[in-house]
């Protein structure tokens, strides 16, 4: 028997964690926190599978291309979790669970990032935690796709 996959989503500038404004995100890389993902996933039976883009189409295709395939997807979608409406679509479209993450708390910054376009098509949201977010985001995920098999 496969083990289920958790598809983490990573969108515009993640790649630059570590260095872009470390005293909001803090001084781990995206690598640092996509392995602190894949311990998480491991240790509940899961493999996790990421990808990261600085193209809203590139994270949409790959939500498609998940259909069918992956039991769920974490998505840290930056600053498209704001204004993203083709993922959102993309994600309302899903047949898995979607559990969105920030590594901040957006509703404690600006404005304009207290309202997410992806929260309404999410399960929950992991915000907030820094680094810990992605494993739990990760436990989250498992949690729905096991409750969700009761």
């Amino acid at each position: 028997m496969t083990e289920p996959v958790v598809l983490l989503l990573s969108g515009p500038n993640l790649g630059l964690l570590g260095e872009r404004e470390p005293s909001i995100y803090g001084t781990a890389t995206l690598a640092d926190h996509v392995a602190r993902a894949e311990g998480a996933a491991r240790r509940l039976g899961y493999v996790l599978e990421h990808m990261q883009s600085e193209h809203e189409g590139d994270l949409v295709t790959a939500v498609h291309g998940a259909r069918g395939r992956v039991a769920a997807i974490v998505v840290n979608a930056g600053a498209l979790s704001h204004y993203g409406w083709s993922l959102h679509d993309a994600l309302a479209a899903f047949d898995g669970k979607v559990v969105e993450l920030h590594l901040s708390h957006p509703s404690s910054r600006e404005p304009w990032r207290r309202t997410s376009v992806i929260a309404p098509v999410a399960d929950g949201v992991i915000a907030g935690f820094g680094g810990l977010g992605y494993e739990l985001a990760v436990e989250a995920a498992a949690r729905l796709v096991e409750e969700g098999k009761a």
